[in-house]
């Protein structure tokens, strides 16, 4: 098992990682990735250990080199499921997706997808033991901060491509001056008192 970086690179093992689990607003975006045993992966790290120049020239070589794919759940989603059952939703339907079948998986976290179409072990931290799921880790991230940068352009009153929907102050007074948007996620406590304040206020 080749050591890069402090990271087990294991060529053919799907890593599989999201992005966006704690913000206020936005999709959870997850990865699956299969790296090639050639991918020089020196400079894999968990997404939030790596800066975001380095990161998107990272997701740039993944793209093109390894095996991949992502899938979103939407705030609709993540309301109607729960953010777990909405992420490991997410995670399911970006393993289905990938284009070749691994000799097995490694998930970030410590619940496995249900349906998995082959075998998998959910480790905590992953992400920063396995070359692959540092690569899911990045790839996910950055895919969710381009979503969040067009959701930005569409609703310019939040800064979404500041915060990327997270709770910074900048984020938490455009809600209260504007409520909540199509994109908010109204089952966390924030919003959820925004949108009762706003049914009161209108009553």
């Amino acid at each position: 098992m080749p050591i890069a970086n402090g990271l087990v690179h294991l060529p053919g093992v799907a890593g599989i990682d999201e992005a966006g689990r704690g913000p206020l607003a936005g999709p959870v975006v997850a990865a699956a990735v299969v790296l090639p045993p050639e991918f020089e992966a020196e400079e894999l790290a968990d997404s939030k250990q790596v800066e975001p120049g380095l990161r998107e020239a990272l997701a740039i070589r993944i793209r093109a080199e390894a095996k991949w794919a992502v899938a979103v759940a939407e705030a609709s989603e993540i309301d109607r499921l729960n953010i777990l059952g909405a992420t490991l939703a997410a995670m399911g339907r970006a393993a289905e997706a990938l284009s070749i079948r691994p000799l097995r998986g490694i998930v970030d976290g410590n619940r496995l997808p249900q349906g998995l179409p082959w075998p998998a072990q959910a480790e905590v931290k992953a992400d920063a033991r396995y070359a692959c799921v540092a690569a899911a880790s990045i790839l996910a991230k950055v895919e969710r901060d381009r979503i969040m940068r067009a959701y930005g352009r569409l609703f310019p009153e939040y800064g979404f491509e500041h915060h990327f929907g997270y709770a910074t102050p900048e984020h938490l007074e455009a809600l209260a001056r504007c409520g909540p948007c199509a994109i908010h996620r109204r089952s966390f406590r924030p919003i959820r008192g925004s949108v009762q304040l706003c049914l009161i206020l209108d009553a």
